[in-house]
């Protein structure tokens, strides 16, 4: 263990020399053959070996173009066994890889993506038939902030990271695999770290279960029933992806998607967030955005005051838990100079205009959760987004509104809802009729929700001790 923590320290001191990324040839994509070749699948690491942090293992997380420029999206480049853990060091007893495949970028683009696969460990009688594509909010600006490293056995530890979320949505995560689902978790802010870049994050997303189904190890049968979700930043990639698959991923059976806390309008998350406690994880995000749109990284570059640059050069390699409390209570705005809101001028309301949700409606049944109360993310921009989905013929959205949590507590509540959701559509059950919209107290007391919330606490104590899980899975 010893090995592990001064290999992760050495590693996450070496970060700072800051390297960078490209980005690939353009390409033109349509979904991947299933007779697509199948890379080589690498080894687990022998224990105590620590994964390599991603920054230093460009072989797999940025490889050369030659490797992807000529594959389809969601075609494979490489896979590798791992190890995943509760908390980086509490073994958990499931099969899982990593593979890397070909993406696109929000420039039509090729660009290589990761995203981790785990099942019930064995072999299966039969394929799956139930894959769930689980968001987890990266909200970093750094490669090693990727679910796919923080997941490991062995990686380091949020405490240490910053990246809170890995590890609290991985006892979600854990329950998900209890449940027998077939999970897919992608790096969706891709290999530039492009933390709130909607769009660029819904193809990685579709592309990771186009590349999962084209996985053999992972036995996922062609019409297997494909549901998403996820929470806050992982809710943009879980939108995203609802609103672009019927023209990105068409041949995908998406059955539903449940979401939460969903940031739809970045532009209302800075007007909500400016010279506010949340100020440096916002401007974390509007960092990210950067990356992908090289329009607003060069607005940046040549408006920002030298205090805004500093901020923006010590933001850069970091993640949730670190952006969060560098700079709270910044004025962002404050940081340009120049007269009035720097939101209005052409470039920043031209990408931002870019970013809002509500484009087109799903073509599939939509749970939408949020908390009235969320301090990050305006309930305003949720009620607007789900107004206007419901404007359009075919409409099946579920909306249902907290009063009484707030943002980091309706992540925990609401999931038990969540998941009992999906269930339904795994199991056929037909999702209400147009849209709904539900007022209430607490998600807590949604009392189908309750067995969910007892498998949870269950499925985590049998996950710490070593058990098996999903083997057989609850249905």
């Amino acid at each position: 263990m010893l090995a592990v923590v001064v290999a992760a320290f050495t590693s996450l001191t070496l970060l700072a020399t800051g390297i960078g990324t490209t980005h690939a040839a353009p390409k033109h994509g349509t979904a991947p053959s299933t007779t697509a070749k199948q890379p080589k699948v690498q080894p687990v690491l022998p224990f105590p070996v620590p994964p390599a942090i991603p920054e230093f293992d460009r072989d797999f997380y940025l490889p050369a173009k030659s490797k992807y420029k000529n594959l389809k999206p969601g075609e494979l480049i490489a896979a590798r066994r791992v190890n995943l853990a509760t908390y980086s060091f509490l073994p958990l007893n499931v099969d899982a890889w990593l593979i890397s495949y070909r993406s696109t970028n929000t420039r039509g683009e090729a660009i290589p993506a990761v995203a981790t696969v785990a099942k019930p460990k064995g072999p299966r009688t039969s394929k799956t038939t139930r894959v769930l594509s689980y968001q987890i909010a990266e909200d970093g600006t750094a490669l090693y902030c990727s679910p796919s490293y923080q997941l490991q056995m062995g990686s380091i530890p949020s405490n240490i990271s910053g990246n809170a979320d890995a590890s609290a949505e991985g006892l979600l995560i854990n329950s998900s695999l209890a449940a027998g689902w077939t999970l897919v978790i992608p790096d969706h802010q891709g290999p530039d770290s492009a933390y709130a870049a909607g769009p660029l994050a819904g193809r990685i997303t579709l592309d990771g279960i186009r590349a999962a189904k084209n996985f053999r190890p992972a036995r996922i049968s062609d019409d297997a029933k494909i549901t998403m979700t996820g929470y806050s930043g992982g809710a943009i990639a879980t939108g995203w992806a609802a609103e672009l698959k019927k023209s990105y991923a068409p041949e995908l059976n998406v059955v539903g998607a449940a979401m939460g806390g969903v940031p739809a309008d970045i532009t209302d998350l800075l007007n909500n967030a400016n010279g506010g406690l949340t100020s440096g994880l916002i401007m974390g995000g509007m960092i990210g955005v950067a990356r992908e749109y090289p329009e607003l990284e060069r607005f940046m570059r040549q408006r920002m005051n030298p205090l805004g640059q500093a901020l923006v050069a010590a933001k850069n390699p970091l993640c949730l838990t670190y952006h969060s409390v560098i700079a709270p209570f910044v004025n962002i705005k404050g940081l340009f100079n120049l007269p009035g809101d720097p939101l209005a001028y052409p470039t920043p309301r031209k990408v931002l205009n870019q970013l809002r949700m509500s484009r087109t409606t799903p073509d599939f049944p939509v749970l939408i959760t949020q908390a009235v109360m969320d301090e990050v993310v305006p309930v305003g921009q949720v009620d607007r987004t789900v107004k206007r989905y419901c404007s359009r013929p075919g409409a099946q959205i579920d909306y249902v509104r907290d009063h009484f949590s707030e943002h980091v507590t309706l992540a925990a509540l609401s999931y038990p809802s969540s998941m009992v959701w999906l269930n339904d559509r795994f199991n056929g059950k037909p999702a209400k009729k147009g849209c709904s919209r539900f007022e209430a107290g607490t998600v807590a007391l949604n009392q189908k929700a309750w067995p969910a919330f007892a498998n949870l606490v269950g499925d985590n104590l049998a996950a710490i001790v070593g058990m098996q899980l999903g083997q057989p899975g609850r249905r």
